[in-house]
Order: C-alpha cells, then structure tokens, then sequence
C-alpha cells in the first residue's frame, strides 16, 4: 500500500518550479521532515499549511538554504541543485520574507528596497536612478497607498511593510517568494492590501509560496494547497480540489474524507 499523499495535480500547470523530492531533516533524534515531495508552480499561489510544529518553518528554511536537508533533493527548474547558505537560494531566484521583514526602521523605503545592492554613479550613489527604479518597481504592484516612498520604513503600516518587502524581492527578480504569515496581526484593510499584493505577484508569473493558518486567506488566494502534519506532506493538489473542513481535518488528523477524491474512493 502506497503511503505516498495523495496528489491532485492541475493539466495545465506547466513543469514545476521547485520541487522536493523525498526531503527529510532531523535535530538530533527529532524528525522535523520525513520524505516530503512538494510541487510549487511559477505563477501559482502554493499555501503551505499545518498545525504548530508540523514542518512549516523547517521546509521553507530548507527552501531558503538556511538548513541543509538530511535526505532527498532539492529540484530547481528541472535541476537538481545544493543550497550551501540563503545567498545559493537567492542567486537562483528565492526570496523568503518572514514575519519580521528584515527592514531597517531607520532607513526609508528606497534604501531599504536597495540595500546592499545600491547602484553607483561616478563612485557616488545613483539616488536618481534608485528613486526612479523604486517609484516604478511600487507602481508596477499596483502600491498606491504609501504617501513617500522617501518615508522612513518606521513610519508605515503592517501592509505597507509587507509591500516594500515584496517589492524589495521583485526588484531583485525573484522567481519564487516565500511569505511567511504575512497577514498576521494586520487588520481588514492591511490583509486586503497584502492579499492583492499576492495576487498581483502570480499574475506577473512569479510563483508565491504562502504560509498561513488563516483558512480566508488561504482560499481567497491558493491555486494549490498543500498540507504537513507531524513532518510529513500529507496531501497537495489545486484548492478547489479542498474546502476549510478537509484542510483543518488534514491538519489535525493527517487524514480526510471530505476530498472529492477521498469521497470517490469510498
């Protein structure tokens, strides 16, 4: 009996991005991943779900290269490749934004969106061309709301937060954007704004990687879902293959009966 989870994979979803194929990880005698084959989709949202301690935090930074994977491989366009440190999955095209953001308050939103990758003119810094690039960069994903983008960081919203973090990574033309819990602790007009922001970064292509255990959330933005539960990926396909019962029961259980193909199999 196959104890593989079970996949519904969309036709017409292209040849994947990532993929993962038989990951495990381990601390000690702690199994944190145990052979986890996922699929993430270039200009797909891919929702990550799973209860505390299911593996959310250790696959995405093993994504990252900030963990080394212990077994399997990791698959890149194609290419079966080895992250030594987050510059590896940054060259490639990753780019992870975790709940902190890793935005200086101190320094407004241009230098932030360029920092250690400022352009020089002449030995001086091109302010022109990075407010220019900036201004463009905030334009193209459609973040109107920030009233300079010469405001210190400090100065704005959860959201706004969230938007220079994103724009930060598709000025570095990031193929894959990992987004951890990015709605947390936001209210209803800051969520809508990052929601968007998510929308707008698949329609550009650009696949999304999207850690929530906010059930709205998820189904307002996944194409696909996948679910981890103790270590292991228990179930991924298209969200429209779920709804929030079937998703919280695989969280919790490990199992469910609720998937039209669970339901077809009875």
């Amino acid at each position: 009996m196959s104890t593989s989870p079970p996949t519904h994979e969309s036709q017409n979803g292209g040849a994947p991005l990532l993929e993962l194929k038989g990951l495990s990880k381990h601390f000690g005698p702690v199994r944190a991943l145990t052979s986890v084959d996922l699929t993430v989709l270039s200009g797909k949202v891919t929702a990550l779900c799973g209860d505390n301690g299911a593996g959310k935090s250790v696959t995405i930074k093993t994504i990252s290269g900030l963990w080394s994977p212990d077994g399997g491989e990791i698959v890149w366009e194609g290419q079966p490749v080895r992250l030594h440190g987050p510059r590896d999955a940054e060259a490639l095209g990753i780019t992870t934004i975790y709940q902190d953001l890793a935005l200086c308050d101190n320094l407004d939103i241009v230098q932030n969106m360029f920092l250690g990758h400022e352009p020089l003119r002449h030995g001086m810094l091109d302010e022109a061309t990075m407010e220019i690039t900036a201004r463009q960069t905030l334009s193209d994903l459609s973040v109107t709301t920030v009233r300079s983008i010469r405001q210190p960081v400090a100065s704005l919203s959860g959201g706004q937060r969230q938007s220079v973090a994103v724009a930060k990574a598709v000025m570095s033309k990031a193929k894959l954007v990992i987004m951890d819990e990015p709605t947390a602790a936001l209210g209803v007009s800051q969520t809508r704004m990052v929601l968007d922001l998510i929308k707008t970064l698949a329609d550009r292509g650009v696949a999304v990687m999207l850690v929530s255990h906010n059930m709205n959330d998820v189904f307002e933005v996944a194409d696909r879902i996948a679910v981890l539960y103790l270590g292991r990926l228990v179930t991924q396909g298209p969200a429209s293959d779920y709804d929030r019962s079937s998703v919280v029961d695989y969280m919790t259980s490990g199992a469910s009966g609720r998937t039209p193909a669970a339901r077809a199999a009875t």
